[in-house]
């Protein structure tokens, strides 16, 4: 599974560890992912989204108690 913001699209970031000698090596920056249950299409559905996508509501949560699609 991609760790990608199922709303917005936002995935990894590249970048590089320095050290205190200034050696570089790859690393990468992850997304805060959350699996939401949201309200997609009319449907209840469980979704990977960013934080900022929920802060932002760009998702609409589903109320508790509803049934999951399949």
């Amino acid at each position: 599974m991609a760790r990608v913001c199922d709303i917005c699209g936002k995935g990894p970031a590249f970048g590089n560890h320095v050290s205190h000698a200034n050696n570089k090596r790859n690393r990468r920056w992850y997304p805060n992912l959350q699996r939401v249950r949201a309200v997609v299409d009319g449907k209840i559905k469980r979704i990977r989204v960013c934080t900022q996508c929920i802060k932002s509501n760009r998702v609409t949560k589903a109320p508790q108690g509803a049934a999951v699609a399949p």
